[in-house]
């Protein structure tokens, strides 16, 4: 027969353990947090790195397609839309991006042809700052 003592035995955690537990959690929390603290930053500079790689192929097309780069005042919306303006592109085969481009921090990318760093054109994200810094993502590096 099954006494009644063993019958109402409650099974659970005591504090301490609940105690254990917490504290281990906070020492692996305390070791992986300062670790991944910053990758944001070092990740959206990758994807402006990407998007500058993107943003030069359209620009090459542009080029094959209509003997040069688009004009600085044209600027980037020359891959989006057949400028109208000075020069007028001869065969214009765009759109060659498909939407604006906006770096990871939401700001244009800054374009200049013919460059100052390069022959060709310089394309450029002020980073998080938008000031020039060493955050700065460029074509020219």
């Amino acid at each position: 027969m099954i006494d009644g003592t063993t019958m109402f035995r409650r099974r659970g955690f005591t504090l301490i353990e609940i105690m254990l537990v917490v504290i281990i959690i906070g020492a692996l929390a305390a070791m992986i947090v300062p670790r991944l603290a910053g990758r944001s930053e070092q990740a959206k500079a990758a994807v402006a790195k990407a998007d500058l790689m993107n943003i030069a192929t359209a620009l090459k097309l542009y080029e094959l397609d209509n003997g040069g780069f688009p004009a600085t005042a044209q600027g980037l919306a020359a891959l989006r839309e057949r400028p109208s303006g000075a020069p007028v592109p001869r065969n214009w085969n765009g759109p060659y991006l498909e939407k604006d481009p906006v770096d990871p921090w939401g700001n244009a990318y800054i374009y200049a042809a013919p460059g100052t760093h390069r022959p060709d054109y310089d394309l450029s994200s002020r980073g998080k700052d938008v000031a020039s810094a060493d955050d700065d993502v460029v074509n020219w590096q």
